[in-house]
């Protein structure tokens, strides 16, 4: 398990890993950190990565830890993304948590399900949630960054 890049020549480059079970990412806006997902119920974890300029990644550090909710609602760290202030919705237990660029929990989409990603869509202000077998959309007050 690892968190890998593809260079523009081909070459595949591991760039942690340390985490054992890598899930989603996602760059803050102005592209100094990489949040990267742990899905793994003993270390439910979101890290943050500070970006080089070269593309390689500083030391990582838990940026919210998520271990003692494992269980207790449905799902683990998984899909995330942040949206033009810098939050970053993630799914996780119990739904989507919204945590600012500190870390801090603000608040949780709860969704009944396990959900295991989101994404932001229509004029970026509208999160969409894959909920085990649902398709959910929320229109929301902010903006995401859309690709």
């Amino acid at each position: 398990c690892g968190v890998y890049r593809v260079r523009a020549t081909g070459e595949v480059e591991l760039l942690t890993g340390e985490l054992s079970r890598p899930n989603g990412l996602a760059f803050s806006p102005d592209g100094r950190w990489l949040y990267v997902s742990n899905s793994d119920p003993a270390r439910a974890i979101w890290m943050r990565y500070a970006v080089a300029e070269d593309g390689s990644l500083g030391a990582g550090e838990v940026f919210c830890d998520a271990t003692a909710e494992a269980g207790r609602g449905p799902g683990l760290p998984d899909g995330l993304k942040v949206d033009e202030a810098g939050r970053i919705f993630a799914t996780g237990p119990g739904g989507v948590w919204v945590l600012d660029a500190a870390g801090r929990r603000l608040g949780l989409i709860a969704s009944g399900e396990a959900t295991a990603n989101c994404a932001w869509g229509g004029d970026g202000s509208v999160l969409y949630l894959c909920a085990d077998m649902y398709l959910a959309r929320i229109q929301t007050r902010t903006r995401g960054r859309l690709p």
